[in-house]
């Protein structure tokens, strides 16, 4: 069964950054895009950002430009998102998907990574 494995949360202070990783073991997703969607406890799951197959052209929620970068390496078949300037509002359960059109996900998911930036 394919799988998306996310990696890299944790507990960070405000201000701080953290690195995502998201592999896809035993699938490539080299010709779609992927990205990531965060969910807190009573919330539906948003999305955060995506990256086209090429990794030439992203997409970002309002509340994350300027200080979340997302990438890809697909030699590696792994995306990445980079969040630096933290805040307590970015604490969620950040999930990786693909494949994805514009900021609409895909069918499959990973099993979600807890992100908690304390103030």
């Amino acid at each position: 069964q394919v799988q998306l494995v996310e990696s890299g949360g944790g507990l960070v202070q405000a201000g701080g950054s953290l690195r995502l990783s998201c592999a896809a073991p035993g699938r490539t997703f080299v010709n779609y895009a992927m990205g990531w969607f965060r969910q807190t406890p009573g919330k539906e799951r948003e999305f955060v950002a995506s990256i086209s197959w090429r990794g030439d052209s992203t997409r970002y929620v309002d509340s994350v430009k300027g200080r979340f970068t997302i990438s890809r390496d697909n030699a590696k078949n792994t995306v990445y998102l980079q969040m630096n300037a933290l805040k307590p509002e970015d604490t969620a359960v950040y999930y990786c998907n693909a494949p994805m059109v514009a900021t609409i996900p895909g069918g499959y998911w990973g099993r979600g990574t807890q992100v908690t930036v304390s103030s």
